[in-house]
C-alpha cells in the first residue's frame, strides 16, 4: 500500500490533485510592471537573509493569464523585490494575490509563491492600462499607464524575463512547527515576447490588515511596462535550506581526535 500511494502521489488531493503535472505553458501572458522607490528599511525588515538587496525599489505587478496548462485563465498581482543571490541578480517575489484557486495550490506547494485569493484585474480603459486589486471589497491597489504610448526592445525585455526568481516556500509540520523551510529558485523558460510598451504611469497602495501592500510606500514612480509574451513556468531547485543543521563532529572526548561528522536535518 505504501508503494501504491508513492507511485500515485503528486498533490493533494491523493485521488484528484488541485492542479495537473507540469510543464506549465502560458500564452499571451500579460504584465503591466510598475517599478518604484520605496523605503529602504521596509524592504529590510522583508527580504530574507542569504538575498541581499540592491536598490531600495519594488516592481508592482498586474498579470493577465487568458490561457494557461492546467491552471486556466486567471490574473494576479502583487510585489517583486530586486535582489542578489551570490553575486546573481535576480528578483524575489513578496506577496502575491490571485482569483483561481489551481495556481494558488499549485504555486504554494510546488514553488513556494505566496499566493492568496483576493480579486486582481488588468483592463484597458480607453487610452489607458488600468491595474486594480481588490482584498474582498476593499481596494488595496490602482495602477495606470497610458496605452502604448512607447515601444520598447523586445529582446531586452525577453532578457529580464528569464532572470532567476526566488521565493521563502514555507510548509509546516503537523504540530505546527516548520517542516520545510526553504529559499527556492526558479526560471522563466522558451520565453517570447510579442511586445512591449511604455508610458506615463502612477501606482496608489492602500492599507490592508491581511493583504499589505502598502507596508511598502510608494516614494517614487520610476517606470512602467506593458509586456505580452508566451513562456513556460519552470520547476524550481533548492538553493538554502534554512531548518539544516550544521556539521556536528562526535569526540571522543575532552582533547581527543575528532571521530566522525555527521549532517542532522
Amino acid at each position: 500500500m505504501n508503494q501504491q500511494i508513492r507511485n500515485v502521489a503528486f498533490a493533494m488531493p491523493l485521488t484528484n490533485p488541485a492542479f495537473p503535472p507540469g510543464p506549465y505553458r502560458f500564452i499571451n501572458r500579460e504584465y503591466f510592471i510598475i517599478q518604484y522607490r520605496t523605503d529602504l528599511e521596509a524592504l529590510r525588515r522583508i527580504v530574507p537573509e542569504p538575498l541581499e538587496l540592491t536598490e531600495p525599489v519594488v516592481n508592482y505587478e498586474f498579470i493577465r493569464m487568458p490561457d494557461s496548462t492546467g491552471f486556466g485563465d486567471y490574473t494576479e498581482s502583487g510585489q517583486i523585490i530586486p535582489v542578489s543571490f551570490r553575486g546573481q541578480t535576480g528578483s524575489f517575489v513578496h506577496q502575491m494575490y490571485l482569483n483561481d484557486h489551481p495556481p494558488i495550490a499549485g504555486g504554494r506547494e510546488l514553488w513556494g509563491f505566496p499566493k492568496k485569493l483576493a480579486q486582481p484585474k488588468l483592463v484597458v480603459e480607453t487610452d489607458t492600462l488600468v491595474g486594480t486589486l481588490d482584498y474582498g471589497s476593499v481596494r488595496i491597489a490602482t495602477g495606470t499607464m497610458g496605452y502604448k504610448h512607447r515601444a520598447l526592445d523586445t529582446s531586452a525585455e525577453a532578457r529580464k524575463l528569464i532572470a532567476p526568481n526566488f521565493l521563502l516556500k514555507i510548509i509546516p509540520h503537523v504540530d505546527g512547527s516548520a517542516r520545510i523551510c526553504e529559499l527556492v529558485r526558479f526560471h522563466l523558460e522558451d520565453v517570447t515576447v510579442k511586445g512591449a510598451w511604455t508610458g506615463p504611469a502612477a501606482l496608489d497602495l492602500y492599507s490592508h490588515a491581511l493583504a499589505p501592500v502598502a507596508e511598502l510606500p510608494v516614494l517614487q514612480v520610476l517606470s512602467a511596462k506593458h509586456v505580452v509574451a508566451d513562456l513556460t513556468l519552470g520547476l524550481g531547485t533548492v538553493v538554502h535550506d534554512y531548518l539544516e543543521r550544521p556539521a556536528v563532529a562526535q569526540w571522543r572526548g575532552a582533547g581527543s581526535e575528532i571521530l566522525t561528522e555527521t549532517h542532522a536535518g
